[in-house]
């Protein structure tokens, strides 16, 4: 039995109708220069370590980017800010990560949410949360991001990574009540978050001010502490220098300070039962303080 022509044409006629062997082959679109700088930036990037190679081919990938349609090759524009970031990274220049990419998309609304969470979760790591505190801010506050699926797990990210290391508390409670990206869980969750992050905060608030109290008080009693061998120097430095002067001198010092502090006469008779006790005082002062008896030992 012989199978009819038109009904075994009739499958490929929805296609298109039946091939001819006249018919040229249609051939896949060829990718396009900034595609084949993106694998070159990935080949010098993972194979060879160049990281500044893999840099510049990214910059140069994006110059071509920019003569193109602004929809054009969205997933080609992204990649090449991935490979840009961990060049960065790589070169320990993780600080120009996020100039670079604002650089390249002009303005932090526009930025794909997966080149934003690199910027995060790079910035976080590094400690420096606050760096990227308004570009995320702005992109989550942008209406056409919000109906965006990798909207609720951004919110999230910045939460924990920036919002709470960085003490914002406030805004923090802002995100959360203001957006319907959380689940009803999610919220609960976010708010304990935030009661125990203030609880923290105010503990630490304490503990400074009682570490500060702490550390002035240690700091008066050391200068008191100071000021009382300061004292007992310039007795010690008074007494000796006292003790070396010759007898008389002394003697006559004495004199003049119970002149000047007592205020008696000298040449009254009265006074010589004074000064008599006076002198032998200096002679047994002297005595004790010139005796090798008293010396004291020194060990070594």
């Amino acid at each position: 039995m012989r199978s009819d022509p038109a009904t075994s044409a009739a499958p490929m006629r929805g296609l298109g109708g039946p091939l001819r062997s006249s018919e040229p082959v249609r051939a896949a679109p060829a990718p396009s220069a900034a595609a084949l700088l993106l694998e070159d930036a990935a080949d010098l990037l993972v194979v060879h370590l160049d990281f500044r190679a893999a840099l510049r081919t990214c910059e140069r990938a994006w110059q071509g980017l920019a003569e193109e349609p602004a929809g054009a090759c969205l997933e080609v524009k992204c990649s090449l800010c991935v490979v840009g970031i961990q060049a960065l990274a790589e070169m320990d220049r993780w600080q120009e990560v996020l100039s670079w990419v604002l650089r390249c998309y002009q303005v932090p609304e526009k930025l794909p949410p997966k080149v934003l969470e690199l910027c995060v979760l790079l910035y976080s790591k590094m400690r420096e949360p606050g760096a990227v505190l308004d570009t995320v801010s702005a992109w989550l506050q942008d209406a056409g991001n919000q109906g965006l699926p990798e909207y609720r797990a951004l919110a999230e990210l910045h939460l924990r990574r920036v919002l709470l290391p960085l003490g914002c508390l406030s805004e923090a409670e802002e995100l959360v009540a203001g957006s319907a990206a959380f689940s009803e869980e999610q919220r609960l969750d976010a708010l304990q978050a935030i009661s125990t992050a203030r609880q923290q905060q105010k503990h630490g608030q304490s503990g400074s001010e009682e570490t500060q109290k702490l550390n002035q008080e240690g700091s008066s009693f050391h200068k008191f502490l100071s000021l009382l061998t300061l004292l007992r120097q310039l007795w010690d430095s008074a007494v000796s220098h006292f003790f070396a002067l010759p007898f008389r001198k002394s003697l006559l010092a004495a004199l003049l300070l119970c002149l000047l502090v007592v205020r008696f006469d000298p040449a009254s008779p009265a006074s010589l039962p004074f000064l008599y006790k006076l002198a032998q005082i200096f002679h047994r002062i002297r005595k004790a303080v010139t005796s090798p008896l008293c010396w004291l030992p020194v060990h070594d």
